[in-house]
């Protein structure tokens, strides 16, 4: 199929359109299982993640894109034909009605969920994995996402009481990282910490409050095992009764006098310190 074997959707309130245009809100998000995926990135990783474990169904249900977009990335186009999935060129007005962005880049995908059932992330035994408790910002959501796919995470968690996956902010900041790694969503916080140490993985908090330190983990070298990081909210952090859950509490050093770090960058400094320590000589990737 070629992106001109469809009549050039000029109009806002096609029923197409108007369908994917709905999908800026969380609710029929849910209803529906679909989200979108903006810019060219994101549309090559989401085909890239090819047919859904199980219903054999595609992520990607359709491309919309403008024409000038549609030629500029012929790439992209011409891995959508050869999924058999449709691409279907658009105004730059019905493209900017679709998408969240103030400048859209030309090119979106329709998708379908993609998140994994935590179950199936425990079955996997994950060796590396990133918890977000309580995290509401959807661009620190999907930075945590990203920064997890480039330290070899082999796994997300999103808690019940944090950011909807699929907000659009979201899947913008994780840049494609979403297709990348199993993802769990809704999952109660203390049944994610309970079920991760039952499987044998060391759960730590990252909080400012805690009595040890990064640089101690990586000197007495614990950050070996399989572990996970929990990380809280922006704002205030973890509770204690989510720090009381954990194995242990450590905090990022602070060796200079900036107050504190943010939540994307502490979950990289975290990350990245466990990565390098399974990677080393003796670390249990290593020993795999």
């Amino acid at each position: 199929m070629s992106s001109t074997d469809t009549p050039l959707l000029t109009s806002l309130r096609s029923p197409r359109v108007v369908a994917a245009r709905r999908l800026a809100k969380r609710s029929q998000r849910g209803k529906e299982r679909r989200f979108l995926a903006e810019g060219p990135q994101a549309v090559r990783e989401a085909i890239a993640f090819g047919r859904l474990p199980g219903s054999g169904e595609h992520a990607v249900v359709e491309v919309y894109a403008t024409v000038e977009a549609a030629e500029r990335h012929a790439g992209i186009v011409e891995a959508a034909r050869a999924e058999g999935l449709a691409v279907l060129t658009a105004t730059d007005e019905v493209v900017a009605g679709i998408c969240d962005t103030v400048t859209p880049q030309g090119i979106v995908a329709l998708c379908r969920f993609i998140d994994t059932p935590f179950a199936d992330v425990l079955a996997a035994r994950p060796r590396l994995v990133a918890v977000l408790a309580h995290v509401r910002d959807p661009g620190n959501a999907g930075t945590v996402l990203r920064t997890a796919d480039a330290a070899g995470a082999d796994a997300v968690v999103l808690t019940d009481a944090s950011v909807d996956l699929y907000n659009p902010k979201a899947v913008r900041a994780s840049v494609g990282s979403l297709f990348h790694l199993p993802v769990a969503v809704g999952v109660p916080v203390e049944e994610a910490i309970g079920r991760l140490r039952e499987a044998g993985v060391r759960v730590l908090a990252a909080d400012g409050a805690g009595e040890r330190d990064l640089d101690q983990e990586l000197d007495e070298g614990t950050l070996g095992a399989p572990g996970a990081w929990v990380f809280g909210n922006e704002a205030w952090g973890l509770p204690e009764e989510t720090r009381a859950l954990t194995d242990e509490v450590v905090r990022v050093p602070i060796h200079g006098h900036a107050e504190s770090l943010n939540l994307a960058t502490a979950a990289a400094v975290c990350l990245y310190a466990s990565a390098r320590a399974q990677r080393s000589p003796g670390g249990c990737r290593a020993a795999r």
